[in-house]
């Protein structure tokens, strides 16, 4: 019997040790101008019987891993002699064992719902995979997805608790903007207002909530705009979570594009710490957590509990600001190649300055430069 299950190409870095179960395929939107990971790929639903499946498929795996374990006398650990023991002579290429393996090892704790929205599925069909799901893996602590706040916007607050109650225990939202000049621009497809609402209702319901913010999604144009709309969005909702995701304009999205039409102006790393500046101070009294997750961001550090750190926060901002410029294009440089991760990593590096002085030569400006190493990174 074939054990294989559908896995989709992204996750949140928080949800590194999920494993990844998938409800729909690609984005019902998929007009996001800075957005290229679903472009040229078409939206479809999958069924709860096609779903279910997958949930059974990875369970049969985790049985059989356990018991393979337990025949080498391992103790519940899985190693490479239990998944060769395991997958024996099962037609099931070896990537799947080695996709719930990975799980195991980590505790079998959190369980990532892919694609883009699976919040579309109808409620009680998703409320069905979830109480399945919950039947295979009781001891799951955490079940997490992404979601669009216009899909969320139209959902009582009654069907999102039923979630909750299945088993749904954390929703990742891209809001990118609070406001609305730039969310039409970028064509997100939503209003700050449902932006709002819908926050709202993951709250009430009873979700952790996951709100992301784009420094620089404005360009310079509305750079101003967005760090203080954003923060007034986020300050009405009070999210679990805001995360951080500067702004990178890859070719050929629609963003990129506005580029070369002289219609939108891409910030430079310092423009964008300074627009967060602006974001954490225009922040109101909430309790959310500012978390700067992703290698896109320039300040790593950038992060803790408001209120109680947001001057800790904005004095880390400040201590890289008042560097020098040659000291901020050695950090921009040496935090791109992975040698710094925190501002506090600083030190001054030979390998640092060799690639900064090589770099300048070839694209005369180091935030050019980053653009192109950037790339990477999405």
């Amino acid at each position: 019997m074939n054990h294989t299950f559908e896995m989709g190409p992204i996750r949140p870095p928080s949800e590194a040790y999920s494993i990844l179960l998938r409800i729909t395929r690609n984005c019902p939107w998929n007009r996001c101008a800075f957005c290229s990971t679903y472009r040229d790929a078409e939206f479809s639903r999958r069924g709860v019987d096609e779903i279910k499946g997958d949930i059974d498929n990875m369970h049969a795996i985790a049985l059989r891993l356990a018991e393979a374990s337990a025949q080498l006398g391992l103790g519940g650990r899985v190693s490479e002699a239990a998944v060769a023991k395991a997958r024996g002579d099962d037609p099931t290429p070896e990537s799947y064992y080695r996709q719930v393996a990975f799980w195991m090892h980590y505790g079998m704790r959190t369980v990532f719902l892919q694609d883009a929205n699976s919040l579309i599925m109808k409620t009680a069909d998703l409320v069905e995979v979830l109480r399945h799901l919950r039947v295979r893996f009781p001891f799951i602590e955490r079940v997490t997805s992404y979601a669009r706040a216009k899909t969320v916007s139209k959902k009582t607050v009654d069907e999102l608790r039923e979630l909750r109650q299945a088993g749904l225990t954390r929703l990742h939202i891209g809001m990118e903007s609070g406001c609305d000049p730039v969310l039409a621009m970028i064509s997100k497809g939503v209003t700050a207002e449902e932006q709002i609402l819908a926050g709202q209702k993951v709250v009430e319901a009873g979700f952790d909530l996951s709100e992301y913010y784009m420094p620089g999604i404005g360009g310079a144009e509305h750079s101003r705009e967005n760090a203080i709309e954003s923060a007034r969005v986020l300050s009405a909702i009070n999210p679990t979570f805001i995360r951080l995701r500067s702004t990178v304009p890859l070719p050929g999205t629609p963003l990129f594009d506005l580029i070369s039409r002289n219609e939108w102006t891409p910030l430079s790393e310092d423009d964008k710490v300074r627009e967060i500046r602006l974001f954490i101070e225009s922040l109101g009294d909430i309790t959310s957590t500012i978390a700067s997750d992703h290698m896109m961001n320039l300040l790593e550090d950038v992060e803790g509990a408001m209120p109680a750190e947001r001057a800790h926060i904005l004095a880390t901002i400040d201590r890289y600001l008042g560097m020098s410029e040659d000291e901020r294009e050695s950090f921009i440089i040496g935090r791109r190649l992975g040698i710094y991760r925190l501002l506090a990593d600083f030190s001054p590096d030979p390998q640092v300055e060799a690639v900064k002085g090589d770099l300048k030569r070839r694209f005369g400006t180091i935030d050019a430069a980053v653009l192109e190493l950037l790339k990477n990174f999405i």
